[in-house]
């Protein structure tokens, strides 16, 4: 049961989306939501390497003062923008400002907290620097999770495809999901990626029985293909509104949190993603 959600509150751009995943979520849960901003001066304050003249100086001072001020600003149309949406929804709330490095900060937050939701990208630079492409591994690999990473435009989620590789992390990832108890109404179907038929049909079995003891009904498919290369076409065509990405294990460290298939889908899923390992 999910009773804490922390919301990442980056670019008023994409805290429509994140806000809107966050409070379906919430009112279905009946769970608060903690919207958090948070600025890092380390990054807004780098202006790269500076020739040496008169003024150089007061030219970067007046960017960095420029900086700020546009994150305070964007922060500031974040925050209302999830206060106002909340409220409209009778969904407890509270924000949470913050200054430091970001990774650190949410890292500390989710002990306390059941669940993330964040964007899939404009985590938190507020639209004034460029985001780090690695953003959402990092916080991963800090221990951020269960996630929901969600796309910039934000649809209500009725359908939800689990991409089952078979290996134990995989299974962790979709239990994570069935326990959480998010989305009750929507329809599910868990997908496999396999060559063996056989050994295919019996782990898809075996998912299917486990989702039917949490009384949750499942559509399974059994599929002969590269899941990195198939996953997401399967999903569009299907019309997902969620994927539910596990792993297989693999030697390099994000690899082995996520496995080849998520990983390629949190650096470029259109759709929105649950992660839990």
């Amino acid at each position: 049961m999910i009773k804490r959600i922390l919301v990442g509150l980056g670019t008023s751009r994409h805290a429509e989306s994140v806000v809107s995943h966050a409070i379906e979520i919430a009112q279905s849960q009946q769970a608060e939501l903690l919207g958090v901003a948070v600025v890092d001066p380390s990054r807004l304050e780098w202006t790269g390497p500076r020739p040496i003249g008169v003024g150089v100086e007061t030219l970067t001072a007046e960017l960095r003062q420029d900086r700020m001020e546009k994150v305070a600003a964007e922060i500031e149309k974040a925050n209302k923008l999830f206060a106002e949406k909340c409220m409209a929804a009778g969904v407890p709330h509270q924000t949470s400002e913050q200054t430091g490095d970001p990774f650190e900060i949410v890292a500390d937050l989710v002990r306390y907290q059941d669940l993330c939701v964040f964007g899939l990208h404009g985590l938190f630079e507020h639209d004034v620097v460029p985001e780090p492409t690695d953003s959402l591994e990092r916080l991963v690999a800090a221990g951020v999770r269960p996630m929901l990473a969600v796309s910039e435009t934000f649809r209500p989620v009725r359908r939800v495809l689990v991409a089952y590789s078979g290996s134990l992390e995989s299974a962790k990832t979709f239990k994570h999901f069935v326990q959480s108890g998010i989305y009750p109404e929507a329809k599910v179907r868990v997908i496999h990626f396999c060559n063996d038929l056989n050994a295919g049909s019996r782990r898809l079995k075996a998912a299917e029985d486990y989702f039917a003891s949490h009384c949750r009904d499942v559509e399974i498919d059994l599929i002969q293909g590269d899941p990195v290369q198939e996953v997401v076409p399967y999903a569009e065509k299907w019309e997902a509104d969620l994927l539910v990405a596990g792993n297989s294990a693999k030697n390099l460290l994000l690899r082995k949190l996520f496995g080849e298939t998520a990983l390629q889908l949190l650096r470029g899923s259109p759709l929105p993603l649950f992660l839990a390992q």
